[in-house]
């Protein structure tokens, strides 16, 4: 499966953006699907995923209560809705996917085996 990420871009603080995150050459049936950010000098952090078939993988504290994730079917697409953003949120954020669906492995980027190109990210204060 390829997956491209996109909707990223310039927000101030406190402001909301959704990510979306497109599969092709096969559907997210039966994929379990995770997002990540790497802002510069830092490793790359688990925002928050979907198991399959549809439990949320809930990532930091901090994270929790802002970033949602959400799948479309149809449309193939699964989103991050980010909320009350700040500037701390700045990064490159990167859709993954898992055939594996181990709970307790996917929060690890190693657990992936399949990753969008990444969309930036920036927050402005």
């Amino acid at each position: 499966v390829q997956l491209q990420a996109s909707g990223g871009g310039l927000v101030r603080a406190g402001n909301s953006l959704r990510l979306s995150c497109v599969a092709s050459g096969s559907t997210f049936r039966g994929y379990s699907v995770g997002w990540f950010r790497q802002a510069p000098g830092k490793e790359r952090e688990f925002v928050v995923g979907i198991r399959w078939p549809g439990s949320t993988i809930t990532g930091a504290d901090s994270l929790k209560g802002r970033f949602t994730i959400s799948r479309d079917m149809a449309k193939n697409t699964v989103y991050l809705q980010m909320n009350n953003l700040e500037s701390e949120d700045t990064a490159v954020y990167y859709c993954a996917a898992s055939a594996r669906g181990i709970l307790s492995t996917l929060r690890v980027p190693s657990s992936y085996e399949h990753w969008g190109q990444g969309t930036q990210v920036t927050v402005s204060s």
